[in-house]
């Protein structure tokens, strides 16, 4: 019992030392397995150490090379810089000794200058010295020949010296004229040449309707009435002359009132609509269509008016801007003309600084003369004013409507303006149209006219027909006769011509006196 104790001991104690070593041995085993592990973190820590060692050199080298491109960049920069500011300094430099250069040579020239005038002065001082010891020279030899005192001769000497003062004078001034009359013509093309620039108006041709279509030739009969009763009634309450003749289905409605020829027209148009043609109907329609018409130009004219922003005219005046759109002028509108003549002189009072509503509104009523009715005496422009004057236009738009054609001498510069905007609206291409024929031949029977009378040298007819200047022989026709001269050429000219309007005859007669000096 004790041997199996003890060999169980024995047992136990050696499957102890047994299990112990083998223990041991898994132990350093995996001792020196953990021991492999760890060598080979080192290394390779080592190997990672060494790798970031090397990348951080090699960026750390990157780095500074960066750096140093930059570095060197920025320090080309500061030296181009440094270049450049000293090339701007010696530039001024240079400049600063141009400009000390240049003023020590003007102030030579300006001592030269001083001295030059001062010598001029010495000279100058020495002729009048000169020429006043000739004078009392002069004084005293004239005082001995002509026995005059020395008053007297000194009185003729100053009168001498006035005369010669004047001529130079005379001289200088025009001179001067002649330079301010080529600056002017220069200003002045700018200036219209700014004007037409800013305006671009449209241009509608139309013509004046003075025929009427009837719907039938047996309404010309009705018209004409039993014994002419109809016709004599409708001439005499319109004012107009009614042209029935062999045109077929056509009437013709003659006047140079516009405003009666289209109150005319209105109204033959109301007796065709109602059918009931006899002198109480006529004069109904009459004052029926004279109303409307009123109304229709003056509500033309208050459009006017708006367009060019100005306010205040009169209604009556308003009513003949309207009727100008009746009215045309080898074909170009003259309500338009008016407008655009408005609008160009504006213009150029703005260009000048002048009053730009003023310009306007008298450009705008330059023409209404050519609607008023033409037993008037005088020209368009004449009555023209004459009507804007009694409904309280001011006196500079009053004498510019009159000057616009010469009537009276322009004293104004709005006068100047009004008659340049008038000549440039007519005149720009495409405006106006004439028929060469008519036109050449209206003229060509005024100055044939002219030239039947004795003792004309010449003759001229301008202004479109509107005027006529004749040239006579001063020897054969005398101061007196040139008056009775003008009266018959102006009355042998209505007697003969139909025209609208007026004509002006001026006679001419020049005496000439020439002096040869030898």
């Amino acid at each position: 019992m004790t041997e199996v104790i003890l060999f169980s001991l024995v047992s136990i104690i050696a499957g102890a030392a047994i299990g112990f070593y083998f223990k041991n041995r898994q132990v350093m085993e995996e001792k020196k397995k953990h021991e492999g592990r760890a060598n080979e973190i080192v290394d390779k820590a080592k190997k990672d150490a060494q790798e970031i060692k090397y990348n951080a050199r090699k960026e750390a080298k990157q780095i500074v090379k960066e750096e140093r491109v930059e570095l060197e960049e920025e320090a080309r920069k500061m030296k181009q810089s440094l270049k450049d500011q000293e090339k701007d300094l010696s530039k001024k430099e240079i400049t600063l000794e141009q400009k000390i250069e240049d003023k020590e040579k003007e102030i030579e020239r300006t001592k030269a200058l001083q001295e030059q005038v001062e010598t001029e002065r010495k000279k100058v001082v020495e002729e009048a010295e000169k020429y006043r010891r000739e004078q009392q020279h002069l004084a005293e030899k004239l005082s001995i020949v002509a026995s005059m005192t020395k008053e007297e001769a000194k009185n003729e000497l100053m009168q001498n010296m006035v005369e010669e003062a004047k001529v130079s004078a005379a001289k200088e001034l025009r001179r001067i004229e002649e330079e301010a009359k080529d600056e002017a013509e220069k200003r002045a093309k700018r200036l219209v040449g700014i004007s037409i620039q800013r305006f671009a108006g449209e241009y509608v041709a139309e013509q004046t309707i003075s025929s009427v279509e009837l719907p039938s030739e047996d309404v010309k009969g009705r018209l004409i009435g039993r014994e002419g009763r109809n016709i004599r009634a409708f001439e005499q309450i319109c004012g107009v002359d009614l042209i029935i003749d062999d045109t077929p289905e056509i009437v013709v409605i003659s006047s140079f009132n516009v405003v009666r020829k289209e109150i005319a027209r209105l109204t033959i148009q109301k007796l065709l609509a109602d059918g009931r043609i006899h002198p109480a109907k006529i004069e109904e329609f009459h004052d029926k269509s004279k109303i409307e018409l009123e109304s229709r130009l003056r509500e033309l004219g208050e459009k006017a008016q708006m367009e060019i922003g100005v306010h205040g005219i009169h209604p009556e005046i308003l009513k003949l801007i309207g009727a100008l759109n009746l009215r045309t002028s080898y074909t170009q509108n003259q309500y338009q003309h008016a407008l655009e003549a408005a609008f160009l002189c504006g213009a150029m009072a703005s260009e000048l600084g002048l009053n730009v509503k003023q310009a306007r509104r008298a450009a705008l009523l330059h023409d209404i003369g050519k609607v008023l009715d033409a037993s008037a005496e005088g020209s368009h422009a004449v009555i023209g004013a004459d009507f804007a004057k009694k409904y309280g236009e001011s006196a500079d738009i009053v004498h510019a409507i009159r000057a616009h054609h010469d009537d009276e001498k322009p004293e104004s510069v709005l006068a100047h303006l009004v008659a340049a905007s008038d000549a440039i609206s007519g005149a720009r291409p495409g405006a106006r149209k004439a028929l060469m024929e008519s036109y050449v031949s209206r003229l060509t029977d005024i100055e044939t006219i002219v030239n039947s009378f004795p003792g004309i040298s010449k003759s001229y007819a301008i202004s479109a027909g509107r005027e006529v200047r004749v040239l006579v022989e001063n020897d054969k026709i005398s101061d007196e006769e040139t008056i009775l001269l003008s009266r018959d050429i102006a009355s042998k000219i209505e007697q003969e011509m139909s025209y609208p309007g007026t004509i002006k005859v001026t006679v001419i007669r020049e005496t000439r006196a020439v002096g040869v000096a030898r």
